[in-house]
């Protein structure tokens, strides 16, 4: 240990998405190679002298008691636990997180030491992963809502790699094995007698931590939700053809592009409308111990615009991510062709 191969792989992984700054702490982490990457994990940040680095992967984050605060992190999976490296930033944008974070050496004198907060969930006191619609994010649950994050992996790719990886390392860990189900078939397995309702598909790990992947109602919800929006639609004939994690550019006259300006944003494409919404990622389906819905719902609408109203849409020229501008239209009445049509052809 550590194999060539993984080297290499945590080498090339070890790269911060170019669209998003973080501190200097971080960019130092993401400044290491090979050897030197695995001299960082084991004299900073592993709890355990034995342990294993196995994958690296750099995403946004979101914690279930702060689900309003996205940011930054490296996380670093090992043979005992998950390990997200926090940018500063999110360290100062919250005052009631002192509590959560218990910082109280945080503030150093010497400005050119750079610390970093760690949030650690070892891998023993898992008991969930929530995969999200078209794996564009994945929920790690653990015992309490402390032990609740969401990466925002914003990709189908890294999100199944870190899967198969957490998968992989778990299937390590020693725990007694669940007692074999009875007689269970299909039907019974994934599905309530009482209400013939079809329920999100489960797989329990041989760790006995529980893989939930989305059914198809999640997207028929969410088709429900749409419909709501657009009057006088009927559900039969929508269909959502793109649903995708993205950021909308705030443009600011003058100033850079940074992070500040991108708002996270879910975008959804259907055959006449584009929509994005403020979504709740990490409070969705409810954590057993939660005594009372949150306090937002899952989806809000920010905006929808016809795609008849579309008329031209600007690509960038740079590499992944790309970015989109699409210009509509600027019609004060909406419903101008709509009312054109029926005074002409008919009551």
């Amino acid at each position: 240990y550590p194999s060539e191969f993984l080297m290499q792989k945590i080498t090339e992984d070890n790269q911060i998405p170019v669209h998003l700054c973080v501190c200097m702490s971080l960019q130092y982490v993401a400044g290491l190679k090979g050897n030197a990457l695995v001299e960082f994990f084991h004299g900073n940040i592993a709890e355990v002298e034995n342990e294993e680095l196995r994958h690296l992967m750099w995403s946004s984050v979101l914690f279930y008691k702060t689900p309003n605060v996205e940011v930054m992190a490296c996380v670093l999976l090992s043979t005992k636990a998950i390990y997200f490296l926090l940018d500063d930033s999110f360290i100062h944008a919250d005052e009631h997180q002192s509590d959560f974070w218990n910082k109280e050496n945080s503030d150093c004198k010497n400005s050119s030491f750079h610390l970093s907060c760690c949030f650690v969930l070892k891998l023993n006191d898992l008991q969930s992963v929530n995969v999200g619609l078209f794996d564009q994010y994945f929920r790690i649950t653990g015992h309490s809502a402390d032990h609740i994050v969401t990466c925002l992996t914003r990709d189908s790719y890294n999100t199944h790699t870190f899967i198969q990886q957490l998968m992989a390392v778990l299937s390590l860990l020693a725990r007694t094995p669940s007692p074999e189900p009875v007689d269970k078939d299909f039907y019974s397995e994934f599905g309530s007698k009482t209400t013939g309702k079809m329920e999100n598909y489960e797989l329990i790990h041989s760790s006995r931590v529980k893989f939930i992947y989305p059914n198809e109602e999640e997207i028929g919800d969410l088709a429900f939700l749409v419909a709501e929006k657009m009057d006088g639609l009927n559900l039969q004939s929508l269909n959502i053809l793109l649903y995708v994690l993205a950021f909308q550019v705030n443009h600011v006259e003058g100033s850079a592009q940074n992070t500040s300006s991108l708002q996270p944003k879910t975008l959804i494409l259907t055959s006449s409308d584009l929509f994005l919404f403020d979504e709740d990622y990490v409070s969705y389906p409810l954590p057993e111990f939660a005594k009372e819905p949150p306090k937002r719902d899952k989806y809000q609408l920010t905006d929808g615009r016809r795609i008849r109203d579309l008329d031209r849409v600007l690509m960038g020229y740079q590499t992944y991510p790309q970015a989109l501008t699409f210009v509509f239209d600027d019609v004060q009445n909406q419903d101008l062709m709509q009312n054109l049509t029926l005074d002409h052809f008919g009551e």
